[in-house]
């Protein structure tokens, strides 16, 4: 992410076409590419030090859960149903992930009450519970990508409940 973002500041933002537009088909790669993609430096260190700490947290688990997390969570959440149902404008940054990992820790506490994911889940709350007001709409703000993505990492700990990944 730091090199594309060194990249997208030497091209004065040029790569943030790449970014996913909802509804528009040839934007349907944006899905993958808008991840990756930040409106800036400021912008990219907020996701990527949430990213580091909470894709940690999920790593406790196995990384082939972080692997399987990430991708529902970067495909189903944070692309196909901010393209389907996004505010029109360009859709680019980490947070559907970070949201995703947020809500596939707090959901853990409670679907699977073990006492590790009840302490995770506790520690999350305390130091990201104002993430919630990130739920909600916001001018220049993609709530789209954080709903999405805390909707999927729900969805994600309640399909992976019962295996452990």
């Amino acid at each position: 992410m730091v090199l594309v973002q060194l990249a997208n500041s030497f091209t004065g933002g040029a790569l943030n076409v790449w970014g996913l537009v909802p509804r528009q088909v040839q934007t349907l790669p944006g899905i993958l590419i808008a991840p990756w993609l930040h409106g800036g430096w400021a912008h990219l260190l907020s996701n990527l030090s949430g990213l580091m700490i909470l894709g940690s947290l999920v790593l406790l688990r196995s990384r082939r859960d972080f692997v399987l997390a990430s991708l529902f969570i970067i495909i189903v959440g944070s692309g196909v149903l901010v393209w389907c149902f996004g505010r029109i404008g360009v859709h680019i940054g980490a947070s559907g992930w970070l949201f995703g990992f947020w809500g596939l820790l707090l959901a853990r506490a409670w679907l699977d009450r073990s006492l590790l994911d009840l302490a995770l889940a506790g520690l999350v709350f305390m130091f990201y519970g104002g993430w919630l007001f990130g739920l909600l709409p916001r001018d220049g703000v993609s709530f789209e990508y954080h709903l999405a993505g805390a909707s999927c990492g729900v969805l994600y700990a309640v399909l992976s409940r019962n295996r452990r990944l």
